[in-house]
């Protein structure tokens, strides 16, 4: 695979009958779960998953999404799924990119990016994000 940037995580997925709408191909909603699916894995990877946002009091949620849809994937297409951290400003925000390929044909389907704000769960307020964050995803920061 060529994805766009280097030291990408990567996941995998078989379309199914849910993803596809009534055109026949991937709903924009379909992608946009995968989309989340890939960054919580990423952050799970990282060590911080549910359980550690719930016990700190703090998540990282999206802002906005811009999202490129370049092709279609359709049933039983195998696509893979790969994040990237590109930025943080170790206080509330950090930008992912995001690459969704299909291996078959090397086919870019969609790029993205997302920005994220951290949140306080109890109070659903933007609060500075915890110093494991500012440490954990400061290391995965990709800059090519």
């Amino acid at each position: 695979m060529t994805w766009e940037k280097s030291n990408a995580f990567t996941i995998e997925l078989l379309v199914d009958g849910s993803d596809i709408d009534e055109l026949g191909h991937v709903n924009n909603a379909a992608y946009v779960r995968w989309l989340e699916r890939c960054a919580w894995r990423h952050s799970e990877s990282l060590g911080l998953g549910v359980a550690e946002y719930k016990t700190l009091d703090r998540a990282m949620v999206v802002l906005r999404h811009e999202i490129d849809y370049l092709a279609a994937a359709y049933l039983h297409d195998e696509v893979m799924v790969a994040t990237w951290i590109v930025a943080s400003d170790n206080k509330l925000r950090l930008t992912r990119h995001f690459q969704i390929m299909r291996p078959k044909d090397q086919s870019t389907l969609l790029r993205a990016r997302s920005n994220f704000v951290c949140i306080e769960l109890s109070s659903g307020k933007a609060r500075r994000m915890p110093e494991i964050f500012v440490e954990t995803y400061g290391k995965a920061v990709t800059m090519n």
